[in-house]
């Protein structure tokens, strides 16, 4: 595995002959498959080591390498806590499991390949109830521009109405819902919590999701104080967005996350 000149950010280093993530280059669609698939449990790991789990509700996808039709998602009702890549489903857009032993989330499959099918942009997908997040999806609103994590979904969140509360297990419901994301990088769904989406990895959809939960934390305990909120400017905000919030700026938050848990899991490896 190779690593291409071309992938540069404002953190990367001037000083030549030091280590700094870069996006892998893979010379086979199985080393790029096995790739995902690690990253993937490795999410799993992490969204129930966060306290993200909550009992079987939750799912996190990504597309084959080779077949861009088929995805591969954590096992319905296993604890995100002991998945290992073993463990993983090769999942249809019709939702027949083509690799794999155990049942997939009828609900998770319905919302994900509405949203691989209809955004062939969208390589991976992380859906969870969260404490903070189906609390501010309650209200029903954007999240204001008032921290630099906020300021990375400013312009770039869709706020969600359809099917607001209810359970997601027909086709047309996760249809709708995924047009409603539109191209954003995550979603707001009104009454049920977050979602996000990774253009060019899993860890990126991964730490959008991670980064949306801590801004619906911070802004419910900012609102919480009473105070009126001191919003970004706009001009700055969307600076802020610009260069800092790009996929690659994501992937590069959730390597120390990544390497924390292999460390600790190297068993989610098997």
């Amino acid at each position: 595995m190779t690593v291409p000149e071309t992938a540069r950010s404002i953190y990367q280093p001037t000083q030549e002959g030091l280590y700094f993530p870069q996006r892998p280059v893979f010379e086979t669609a199985a080393q790029e498959r096995l790739h995902r698939k690690q990253r993937l449990a490795a999410v799993c790991r992490v969204f129930a080591r966060y306290r993200y789990e909550y009992g079987f509700a939750g799912h996190v996808t990504v597309r084959d390498p080779e077949r861009p039709d088929h995805f591969w998602t954590n096992p319905f009702a296993m604890d995100f806590g002991r998945v290992k890549v073993s463990d993983l489903l090769l999942v249809d857009h019709e939702g027949t499991v083509v690799e794999g032993r155990w049942a997939v989330n009828r609900a998770g499959f319905v919302l994900h390949s509405a949203i691989h099918m209809a955004h062939p942009h969208v390589l991976a997908s992380c859906h969870m109830h969260t404490v903070n997040g189906m609390a501010w999806a309650s209200l029903g609103r954007p999240l204001d521009p008032i921290t630099q994590t906020a300021c990375g979904f400013y312009g770039d969140q869709a706020i969600i109405t359809e099917q607001a509360g209810a359970v997601v297990v027909e086709g047309d419901a996760g249809k709708s819902i995924a047009a409603a994301m539109g191209a954003h990088k995550v979603a707001i769904h009104q009454n049920h919590g977050l979602f996000s989406v990774g253009r060019e990895s899993v860890d990126e959809a991964a730490w959008w999701f991670i980064a949306l939960e801590r801004a619906c934390e911070i802004q419910l305990k900012a609102e919480a104080t009473g105070h009126p909120l001191k919003l970004v400017a706009r001009e700055a905000a969307e600076h802020s967005r610009k260069h800092l919030a790009t996929p690659f700026m994501a992937s590069l938050h959730f390597q120390p996350i990544y390497d924390a848990i292999t460390r600790s899991d190297p068993d989610l490896f098997d």
